[in-house]
């Protein structure tokens, strides 16, 4: 079957194992009569909370075109079928047919624009009481749910039509780190590691979460640690092994990133994992964990290595960018920026990474805010001392291109400097 991309002529061939009977995009006769439909929705008296305790999970409320009417548990279950590295995501949005993000594009199910009355039956299942609560009056919330094998993240959000979700499905097992897809043997140097900053940056849905959790997993199996993480929401639940792990969710257990961390000091951590660094107190207090003898890992909504450090300035005003990045330059151990790129074979997709040792030299230039010199350092690192662990996104992409995992055309799309990747190319 195809999937057309809204606004872009071309179409996608999407595997057809990977996508169910009752997904795709339908006639434009079928168009225009689930436009009509949702047109002549009359107004519904229920109250949210009224909806919240009405409706199970397991309620069938969606009719698909030829299996009749599915549940959300339905849709879910779905992801357990044919793998979360595969099918990461499912949107639910009014005036549109639920959609699956599956191998990096997004494919309509067979069946009628989902209304209000239906977003309502569709999500609201998936949320307790309190996060109802907070949708009416912050009108959005993250939580998560859990399924069989799959633990779910769910944003849950107000928009022009009305209630929207963005649900992400996360194995509960972890994945081992060799299978992450290091370009190098890096991760054996970062779970090593006794204290310092450990950065994960990428766009979303770039597999932060996963890098991360492969690696404080490895962290738990060798050694007697104490971990705690403050995430928003939980993603990945880790095992007690070695190791002794608390996860604390915010909105749950903590009321905020900042809480979680003031207390966490008073705890006894040897690793803490911050699940976002999304304001400059948050940032700050990660900064002073790492430089005061704790290995922490956190994450950013990056491109790139030298985004990353500029973003983190940013968040501060003028006057406090020397001290922050004085901070920076000692704290931070490794910054690692991934992409997941489409194999070549269409089966799924593989990390494309750009790796920042932190060494005296980049330290320094952090230090002195000469923060545009980092890429030609990371540059010199990738070519002339393999032995540092440093890598460019575009070597990562052109030694992918030529293994032959992705083609050649989808690494000129993902690359950051497209000179610099053509250079790669050619030096072999």
């Amino acid at each position: 079957m195809e999937e057309r991309r809204s606004g872009s002529a071309r179409s996608v061939r999407v595997s057809s194992r990977a996508v169910p009977d009752w997904v795709g995009l339908a006639s434009p006769e079928v168009e225009a009569g689930r436009n009509r439909a949702t047109e002549t929705i009359a107004p519904q008296v229920t109250t949210e909370n009224d909806m919240a305790e009405e409706f199970s999970p397991a309620a069938k409320v969606y009719p698909t075109e030829s299996l009749g009417k599915y549940s959300i548990l339905d849709m879910l279950r779905y992801f357990e079928e044919h793998g979360a590295m595969r099918v990461s995501d499912l949107h639910i949005k009014v005036n549109a047919p639920p959609a699956y993000r599956i191998d990096g594009n997004l494919v309509k199910l067979k069946g009628p624009n989902v209304t209000p009355e239906l977003a309502k039956q569709l999500i609201f299942p998936l949320l307790r009481q309190h996060n109802v609560a907070k949708l009416q009056t912050q009108h959005s919330v993250d939580c998560s749910y859990r399924l069989g094998s799959l633990q779910f993240r769910i944003n849950v959000f107000r928009e022009n039509d009305g209630i929207a979700a963005a649900i992400r499905a996360l194995s509960l097992d972890v994945p081992p780190v060799e299978e992450i897809g290091f370009p190098n043997d890096v991760w054996h140097d970062i779970i090593g590691l006794k204290q310092g900053l450990v950065l994960l940056t990428g766009i979303t849905g770039a597999g932060k979460s996963t890098t991360i959790a492969s690696l404080i997993g490895r962290i738990s199996e060798k050694n007697a640690y104490r971990i705690f993480s403050v995430e928003d929401p939980i993603e990945y639940v880790f095992q007690q092994k070695y190791s002794i792990v608390s996860q604390r969710e915010v909105g749950r257990d903590v009321r905020s990133f900042q809480d979680g961390l003031k207390e966490m000091m008073r705890e006894d951590p040897d690793i803490i994992f911050v699940g976002e660094m999304r304001d400059a107190e948050t940032i700050a207090m990660t900064l002073m964990a790492a430089e005061t003898g704790h290995l922490v890992f956190s994450t950013l909504h990056t491109r790139d290595v030298t985004g990353s450090v500029t973003r983190i300035l940013d968040y501060f005003p003028e006057g406090r960018q020397s001290e922050v990045r004085n901070q920076l330059s000692l704290g931070l151990a490794y910054i690692l920026c991934q992409k997941l790129i489409p194999r070549k074979n269409g089966q799924g997709r593989v990390v494309a990474m750009e790796i920042l040792n932190n060494n005296y030299a980049c330290a320094n230039l952090i230090r002195t805010g000469k923060i545009e010199q980092l890429y030609s350092q990371l540059q010199t690192k990738t070519r002339d001392r393999p032995d540092e662990k440093m890598i460019t996104l575009e070597k990562h992409l052109s030694m992918l291109v030529k293994d032959e995992t992705i083609d050649l055309l989808e690494a000129q799309k993902w690359a950051n400097d497209m000179k610099a990747f053509v250079d790669c190319m050619q030096r072999g």
